[in-house]
């Protein structure tokens, strides 16, 4: 068997496991993510059938005409919700949109939070409206395996364990499923995703249905990350990057085209990408500031953060 690129944690070791094996596991968490940037998770709890459920009714929808599909592409959303048409989104150091489309779930505020004003709603697709109901069901998923980390990561950082808590809660996530269709003709220059650091916390993402994921090693190397069954990929988000002062690691990642052989063969991938509220304040923690690692980042809040990013990405005008 091949040596893997990434180390892989049990999750119900920290979540329902004995003293030493919650320590165990916030140690091998905390290391992956300074040395490396991601992790694979085992026992995350996000269950099987509602990934497989969401897989085929996200693989209808993009089969659908574009016409259709296009109906659900609603201007002024930055694509922060509903679908974003194929090539519209690029790299923020590249030109050349990637080779994908997608359709993005966010937050459902139902304790009366006031923050609602600042979300808009979800855009239920009438074709298949299970597609909607099954992607908010594995957001709420995907927030609670993603909670648990973060309180893992808190321990790491001997912050308070729900440090996170407050911060996280009605948080501006996205869910989002993104297509690679079929490759027809020898690509100009764009990949299915060049190189890239996500913006968020942290993201979660299940098994793709085609290899390519690729992230980019301190030695300057491309690894492959070939997740196992029932294996969730978690990398470090440039927002967590920034809030350590670059103790963890936000690492460049991609996702390249396929064989030749294999250009016949669509891709489709669920990344679930964990944000807080945009009052966050992402001022680099002090005790993660010192001589041999001053200063890196001016403060930003993650609202402020996110705007800025979602412009140099080419999602908001």
């Amino acid at each position: 068997m091949s040596k893997r690129a990434i180390p892989l944690v049990n999750l119900g070791h920290y979540t329902s496991g004995n003293e030493s094996q919650r320590k165990e596991f916030v140690n091998e968490l905390g290391e992956a993510f300074h040395n490396i940037g991601f992790v694979g998770v085992v026992n995350h709890g996000v269950p099987k059938k509602l990934i497989d459920d969401f897989y085929r009714a996200a693989k209808e929808f993009f089969a659908l005409d574009y016409e259709l599909k296009s109906k659900y592409e609603i201007p002024g959303l930055a694509g922060q919700r509903g679908y974003t048409s194929f090539g519209k989104e690029h790299a923020k150091h590249s030109k050349v949109g990637d080779l994908k489309e997608f359709y993005q779930l966010g937050q459902e505020v139902e304790d009366g939070d006031e923050i609602k004003s600042e979300y808009p709603d979800n855009v239920m697709v009438e074709e298949i409206p299970e597609f909607t109901q099954l992607g908010i069901e594995l957001y709420k998923q995907f927030e609670r395996a993603g909670g648990h980390l973060l309180k893992a990561i808190a321990d790491h950082l001997e912050l308070s364990n729900d440090y996170f808590e407050s911060k996280i809660h009605n948080g501006n996530s996205i869910l989002r499923a993104i297509h690679y269709p079929p490759i027809t003709s020898e690509p100009a220059s764009a990949i299915r995703a060049e190189m890239h650091e996500d913006i968020n916390l942290i993201t979660l993402l299940v098994g793709a249905s085609a290899g390519g994921l690729q992230l980019l090693n301190k030695e300057g190397k491309w690894l492959d990350i070939l997740p196992e069954d029932e294996e969730i990929v978690i990398n470090v988000g440039d927002m967590l990057q920034r809030l350590t002062n670059n103790y963890l690691k936000s690492t460049t990642h991609r996702v390249i085209n396929p064989p030749r052989e294999e250009w016949h063969l669509p891709r489709l991938s669920i990344p679930f990408f964990l944000h807080p509220r945009s009052d966050m304040d992402l001022s680099c923690l002090d005790f993660c500031v010192s001589e041999e690692n001053p200063l890196q980042y001016d403060p930003i809040t993650a609202g402020e953060y996110l705007d800025e990013r979602l412009r140099e990405i080419g999602l908001k005008k």
